[in-house]
C-alpha cells in the first residue's frame, strides 16, 4: 500500500486499488440509497458529498492520492452514507450512545465530524506535501486549519442548502437536535479529530525513523 512519501501518478486505468475503492463505494452508495429514512433528505446529504467526489475525480490526474489517503477518505465516505441513510438524527450507534451518555440526543453527528478530522487530516497533509512542498512544523499545523476550515464551509452549505430548500425543516435538517452550538460543536469534533490525527501521524513517522 502506498503512502504520502511513496505515492506516484499512476494513470487510472493502472490503479487496480483505487479502482476497487471505486467499486466499494458504489456498493455503499447503493446499499444507503435504499429505503433511507427520508430519500429527499439523503439526496441533500449527499449534495456537498457528490461535489467532494467530483474534485477528486477533476484533479486526479494533477495529484492522484496514495493508497492509504484513499482508503482513509473511502472509510468516511461508509460513516457519511450510514448517518445520510438516517437523516443523521436516528443512526443507530448514536440511539445505542443516549444510554453510554444519558442523553437524549443522538450524538452520531458528532462521531462522524470528529471522523471527518482524524480520516481526511492525512490526505490533506499528503496534499500539502506533495503539491506545496510544504516541510517541517507547517505540514502538521496548516492540514488542522485546512481541516477546520472545510468544517466551516460545510455547516455554511449545509444550512444554506437547508435555509433555501426545506425552509420548514431547517433545524431538522442540520441536527441541531435542540441544540444552539450544535455548528460550533461539529467543528471543534473536526479539528480535535484532525489534531488527534497528525499527532498520531507524527509519532508513526518518528517510530519508522528509528
Amino acid at each position: 500500500m502506498t503512502t504520502a512519501t511513496t505515492a506516484g501518478y499512476p494513470a487510472f486505468r493502472d490503479n487496480r486499488f483505487l479502482q476497487g475503492i471505486c467499486i466499494a463505494g458504489l456498493l455503499v452508495l447503493l446499499i444507503a440509497a435504499y429505503r433511507p429514512d427520508q430519500m429527499f433528505d439523503f439526496l441533500l446529504e449527499n449534495g456537498t458529498m457528490s461535489i467532494f467526489v467530483v474534485l477528486l475525480i477533476c484533479t486526479y490526474r494533477l495529484l492522484p492520492f496514495s493508497d492509504l489517503s484513499y482508503l482513509l477518505l473511502f472509510l468516511f465516505f461508509c460513516m457519511h452514507e450510514w448517518g445520510a441513510h438516517y437523516k443523521y438524527t436516528d443512526v443507530p450507534l448514536g440511539e445505542w450512545m443516549k444510554t453510554w451518555l444519558h442523553t437524549n440526543r443522538n450524538h452520531y453527528d458528532r462521531v462522524a465530524h470528529f471522523a471527518f478530522g482524524l480520516l481526511i487530516v492525512y490526505p490533506v497533509q499528503e496534499m500539502f506535501m506533495r503539491k506545496a512542498r510544504v516541510a517541517g512544523g507547517w505540514r502538521y499545523f496548516l492540514p488542522v486549519e485546512f481541516v477546520l476550515a472545510l468544517s466551516a464551509i460545510y455547516e455554511m452549505l449545509e444550512a444554506m442548502m437547508a435555509h433555501i430548500l426545506t425552509p420548514q425543516r431547517t433545524e431538522e435538517f442540520v441536527g441541531m437536535q435542540g441544540d444552539l452550538w450544535d455548528s460550533q460543536k461539529d467543528m471543534f469534533d473536526a479539528g480535535l479529530g484532525a489534531l488527534i490525527g497528525v499527532i498520531l501521524i507524527w509519532v508513526g513517522r518518528r517510530y519508522r525513523t528509528r
